[in-house]
């Protein structure tokens, strides 16, 4: 369990720590702040040489246009995109 006190899941924890003792390369993101947390946890993962992949369907945003350019340009600079579907179906075709 990591408890996140900023806006991004790596500041101020030892999430990557945890996530390297177990020999984690992949990560999964979704959320409820797309623009704040999501994006500066993507952002960190990505730095951190972690494989990102963003379920689209499973994030959300207060406001709707900070949420579509996360989206459409942001992310896609980070790694792999979505929907919760798409993401479990790959995950289960590649077992």
């Amino acid at each position: 369990m990591v408890t996140k006190r900023n806006w991004g899941a790596f500041h101020g924890t030892d999430l990557d720590v945890q996530l390297r003792r177990r020999g984690v390369t992949q990560i999964v993101l979704g959320g409820i702040a797309t623009s704040l947390g999501v994006e500066s946890t993507a952002r960190a993962a990505h730095e951190h040489g972690y494989h990102v992949t963003l379920a689209t369907d499973a994030m959300t945003d207060l406001d709707a246009e900070a949420h579509r350019n996360s989206l459409e340009r942001i992310f896609p600079r980070l790694g792999e995109t979505g929907t919760t579907d798409e993401v479990v179906d790959l995950f289960e075709s590649t077992r």
